[in-house]
């Protein structure tokens, strides 16, 4: 396949998105919200007195229901399919924010970088933790979730968090944030049980969200985007030689990032695309069924 070849597969199918909220038009919304109602819910008005926490993204609704159950309501600020790169807050989500008591960072995703400001002026009095605190950041890599081991980290930080907001059902929470943590352990198990028969540990993927899963069981991802650029021509072909180099016949996607570049060396190695998902809301049964995926699609 020659350059201008590669290059118009790389640039077709672009999806569409759709029309950003000029900033200044979203903050005047943010603060009418506040005013509406800041003061006007309290504690013993909340349905069936729950704590009502608010998170990034759909792994994160997990680590906080596993911890609290029925005694918290969980919102997601990026919904399924959307990219945490690109997404941008509703005046609905904002209205969550403003009668939420917890928002719970994932860290350093660009969703977080571009609209924390905002998400904190719509409720002064909402905690706000970052359950990165504690790990080392790799490279300015945010996909933190994507290692069970760094998860439970992050675990311990909600549950922290819980117990500081509703400090009458401690032992109720540490009793779900300890069984959330042997579930955690049965997983690292399983995946490294998945993963122990593969004959070859590296692994192309489009999006570079496997850094913290790669180091943690021996594996090593080759990215096809970087610093959130899709390759030119000329990177493609490189990346095209080595993956027949490294004997590689997979390429693996992510349903929130246009695969064509990732189908271009697919097709260039007569091989497949397959797609894991990085930011599934069933972590556990996600993260079991990636290593399942990576366990086949690696062993020659």
């Amino acid at each position: 396949m020659d350059e201008g070849s590669l290059t118009r597969q790389s640039l077709r199918s672009k999806s569409q998105s759709r029309l950003p909220m000029p900033r200044l038009l979203l903050l005047m919304l943010l603060l009418l919200l506040t005013a509406l109602t800041t003061g006007c819910i309290t504690p013993e008005e909340r349905s069936d007195d729950q704590v009502s926490i608010v998170v990034s993204i759909l792994p994160q609704k997990e680590f906080a229901e596993s911890i609290g159950k029925e005694k918290v309501s969980v919102t997601v600020m990026i919904p399924p399919g959307a990219s945490p790169a690109t997404y941008e807050p509703g005046p609905g989500q904002l209205r969550d924010v403003s009668r939420a008591e917890l928002y719970v960072r994932i860290g350093h995703i660009p969703f977080e970088k571009a609209w924390m400001g905002e998400i904190a002026a719509a409720n002064p009095d909402m905690k706000i933790i970052d359950s990165s605190e504690g790990i080392e950041i790799i490279e300015n890599d945010p996909h933190i979730w994507l290692s069970p081991a760094l998860v439970r980290i992050q675990v311990e930080r909600i549950a922290g968090a819980l117990i500081e907001i509703d400090p009458d059902n401690e032992d109720y929470y540490i009793q779900n944030k300890e069984s959330y943590l042997r579930d955690l352990d049965d997983l690292d198990a399983e995946i490294r049980k998945n993963l122990s028969g593969i004959d070859n540990r590296k692994f192309m993927v489009f999006h570079p969200a496997w850094g913290y899963f790669a180091r943690e069981y021996g594996l090593e991802q080759i990215p096809i985007e970087v610093e959130g650029k899709e390759p030119s021509a000329s990177e493609l072909m490189r990346l095209v030689e080595t993956a027949k180099a490294g004997n590689i016949t997979v390429v693996f996607a992510a349903p929130q990032f246009n695969p064509e570049s990732a189908r271009a060396i697919a097709e260039e190695i007569g091989g497949t695309v397959v797609f894991i998902d990085p930011l599934a809301e069933d972590y556990v049964a996600n993260m079991r069924a990636v290593s399942e995926t990576l366990g086949r699609d690696l062993t020659s």
